[in-house]
């Protein structure tokens, strides 16, 4: 078979130094963005004898109450955001400890919890370390996952809420300075967020390898706890946030905009602090946690997977940890990326915004095929062999090179399509947006045509990864384009995270009383943030798919299902049940955010009718009294949502058995990416339907605008509509259907033992 070029030493030193690079290179960047002062005292230093702190384009502007003002928004926005994930975590925090419980207890009971030595699963001439060890590292992985996962969240909600008054203030001196201020910080989340989930999950393994010796089946099977944990407080974190922004989005934007004739972003408008605050919680915390789970559960997939194939059985770190070169490599690559948005390629006018962040894209996936190339070759045996559903399937090193290539590519196709459909350059955007001159129906209907027509090339491309992969190296080759789809992570999150920031930075701006012109640049900024954000969703929602499927096969495996027979009763009542959980899951977020919202508008009411003054400017609106209904609704609401899809493969797993559990996953999945895709690009259009409208930047734009008229109004209405679909059913739609899927996997020792109670009385 021949060994591997990489030796497990060289393996050993270069995963945690490209995680500690990932580290270094974004508090580099975060010292860049701290270099905007957020305070009106000049500094004492300057250049050539002008001050490097205000380089005004327009007079008039070198006002410091401004400055002043934009600290003073900034740190509203960052109390509100911080006081929320707190309280949110505490009610996480304490689901955290229980279902970490429930592991060790469910899993310690598949053999009665002895301590004894057990036949390994897969190989019964060998011995392994008993079922209660598994499940006391399970559960030790599971909170690891978990920690990890929330801890992303905070600090990508903290560098955003660091970096949103700074992006406003750097506007002042040109669209390009402002773009790189959002573009770092974005970026200091991305190579957090990628390094720290490289580096936890590195060190668990080898921490567990101390116990486990050449157990590997054991070990790999126990570090699975890992992506359950990220998951599981993604999706809290994802529905948590996703009520708590668009309860405020809508309730801002249908008093203030329809019924009240103010801009978005007024500081008249009392939802318009809780609506900036629920950016930072939904966008940023809640995508930072979601991408950490995908991120997670594709590299347990494939670690799980590996450790029955050759490279466990044969004892190859080096062949083993394949995933993690991955992953170490993409962390270099990205880096390489980065700069060419932030040092070689300066951006001057606004129309190479969105140019810039596409390359971003074409760069990082051009550069990582060649990085996968070379991992490929010097990480892995000429041939070996990849389990697949009790055979060893033979498969050689440039097969699995096609499998990564064929996922990081396939996840450049939906990024492009979902921004095709998404980006008001583009003919889908412009008819919905021309859809609007007779009125809010049209421009519903056109929108809902088009979120489900920009299904069609997703989908043809998760299926074309998905058989290709397949072929080539069984359910590890999934695992694998899985990871190739989020190996290039770091800058899929600075591109996403960008997006937020620079609609903070429009806020604030606003908010702080500048210029038009300031207000036309973060503007400019965030439409293009809008599209790269719908980028970041396809991304996400694609690799969530092959994740899925991959873990499926792994739980399949590992509870000794032989085939997934879809004319058995048992497994086709499971496929009907499965497909309907996305829509009950659905159906409960939106209801949600429609709930909360119309708490927030009968209070937005109250004020604008009640206290005097707030339309002149001479009184300040209650703040505060808004922020709390957003944090309440949605600490209340995300519980129904997060238990069902926790609770559904626990009760059909032991009351039905793995065969039923089986045809809920795939059910689930095959619908679950359908509505997940179509929801977050219908709400991306019709918001870059309004936005399109409200820039007047083409004649045809002119002739629906300006802002408050007719058309102006029906695509309000759309975008309003569209709201929940792409930030909370939409995004949160992609964890529910990995999340079973790694939930079952964890559970599947249990499941294969004691399950399916009910088939067993009857």
């Amino acid at each position: 078979m021949g060994a591997a070029i990489l030796s497990g030493l060289l393996t050993e030193i270069l995963i945690p130094v490209a995680a500690v690079v990932g580290i270094a290179f974004a508090l580099v960047q975060w010292l860049l963005v701290s270099k905007v002062r957020l305070s009106p005292e000049k500094p004492a230093g300057s250049r050539d004898g002008v001050s490097d702190y205000l380089i005004e384009e327009e007079e008039g502007l070198n006002d410091h109450n401004v400055v002043v003002k934009c600290a003073e928004i900034q740190s509203a926005i960052s109390e509100g955001a911080t006081s929320f994930l707190f309280t949110e975590y505490q009610y996480v925090g304490i689901f955290m400890v229980a279902f970490a419980v429930l592991i060790f207890l469910f899993l310690g009971s598949v053999e009665g919890f002895s301590t004894k030595a057990q036949p390994c699963t897969y190989s019964k001439d060998k011995y392994c370390k008993p079922a209660l060890a598994n499940a006391g590292f399970s559960t030790i992985s599971f909170l690891l996952g978990a920690i990890t996962s929330l801890v992303s969240g905070f600090l990508g909600m903290k560098i955003a809420t660091y970096a949103n008054a700074r992006t406003t203030l750097e506007a002042r001196k040109g669209v390009g300075k402002a773009f790189i201020t959002a573009f770092r910080s974005g970026a200091v989340m991305g190579f957090l967020l990628a390094a720290n989930g490289l580096l936890v999950l590195y060190i668990a393994i080898n921490l567990f390898k101390l116990y486990y010796g050449d157990d590997w089946e054991g070990l790999f099977e126990s570090i699975t706890g890992y992506g359950l944990g990220g998951s599981s407080m993604a999706l809290f974190g994802r529905v948590g946030g996703g009520i708590y922004t668009k309860a405020a989005d809508v309730g801002a934007d249908l008093v203030g905009k329809v019924e009240r004739n103010i801009p978005e972003d007024d500081p008249r408008n009392p939802a318009v602090i809780a609506d900036n605050v629920g950016d930072n919680v939904g966008d940023i915390a809640g995508m930072g946690s979601d991408l950490f789970g995908s991120y997670a559960e594709s590299s347990c997939a494939a670690l799980v997977v590996a450790s029955i194939s050759s490279f466990g059985v044969n004892h190859d770190f080096t062949a083993m940890c394949y995933p993690l070169l991955i992953s170490s490599i993409g962390i270099i690559v990205c880096l390489i990326t980065t700069l060419f948005a932030t040092d070689f390629c300066e951006i001057k006018v606004v129309k190479e915004i969105e140019p810039a962040l596409k390359r971003q894209l074409i760069i990082s996936t051009a550069l990582m095929t060649i990085g996968i190339a070379i991992i490929s070759w010097i990480a892995l045996p000429s041939t070996f062999t990849i389990f697949s559903f009790g055979e060893q399937k033979k498969v050689k090193n440039w097969e699995l090179f096609f499998c990564v290539a064929i996922g990081l590519w396939a996840g450049l196709v939906i990024g492009f399509v979902t921004e095709y459909f998404t980006s008001n350059a583009y003919s889908p955007v412009q008819d919905v947006a021309d859809s609007c001159r007779t009125g809010a129906a049209t421009n519903v209907i056109f929108g809902l045509a088009l979120g489900y027509k920009s299904v069609i090339i997703p989908i043809f491309a998760i299926a074309v990864s998905i058989f290709v992969s397949f072929s080539l190296a069984a359910m590890y080759g999934i695992a694998v384009a899985a990871l190739g789809m989020l190996s290039t992570i770091a800058t899929g999150l600075a591109i996403d995270a960008y997006g937020p920031i620079s609609d903070n930075a429009g806020g604030i701006a606003e908010m702080a009383g500048m210029s038009h012109r300031i207000r036309e640049r973060t503007d400019a900024l965030d439409a293009a943030g809008n599209t790269t954000a719908a980028i970041g969703k396809g991304f996400a929602i694609g690799s969530a798919a092959l994740v899925s499927l991959a873990l499926f096969g792994a739980f399949v495996s590992r509870a000794a299902i032989s085939t997934v027979d879809v004319l058995t009763p048992k497994v086709f009542i499971g496929l009907i049940v499965g497909a309907m959980l996305p829509y009950w899951f659905s159906a409960m977020t939106m209801k949600s955010v429609g709930s909360a919202a119309l708490k927030m508008v009968e209070e937005v009411r109250r004020q604008f009718n009640t206290i005097p003054g707030i339309m002149e400017g001479t009184a300040r609106p209650d703040y505060a009294t808004c922020v709390k209904i957003s944090t309440d609704a949605s600490i209340k609401e995300m519980i129904p949502p997060g238990a069902l899809v926790m609770l559904t493969p626990l009760i059909v797993g032991t009351f039905f058995g793995v065969e039923t559990l089986s045809g809920v996953l795939a059910g689930s999945l095959v619908s679950g990416v359908q509505i997940a895709i179509s929801a977050s690009n219908t709400g991306g259009a019709w918001d870059n339907a309004k936005k399109y409208i409200e820039a007047g930047a083409s004649e045809h734009a002119r002739s629906l605008g300006p802002k408050g008229s007719d058309p102006h109004k029906a695509a309000v209405i759309g975008d309003t509509i569209g709201d929940p679909l792409k930030d909370t059913s939409g995004p949160s739609l992609n964890i529910l259907i990995k999340l079973m899927a790694v939930e079952s996997l964890v559970f599947a020792p249990f499941f294969a033992t004691h399950g399916g109670l009910l088939f067993k009385i009857f």
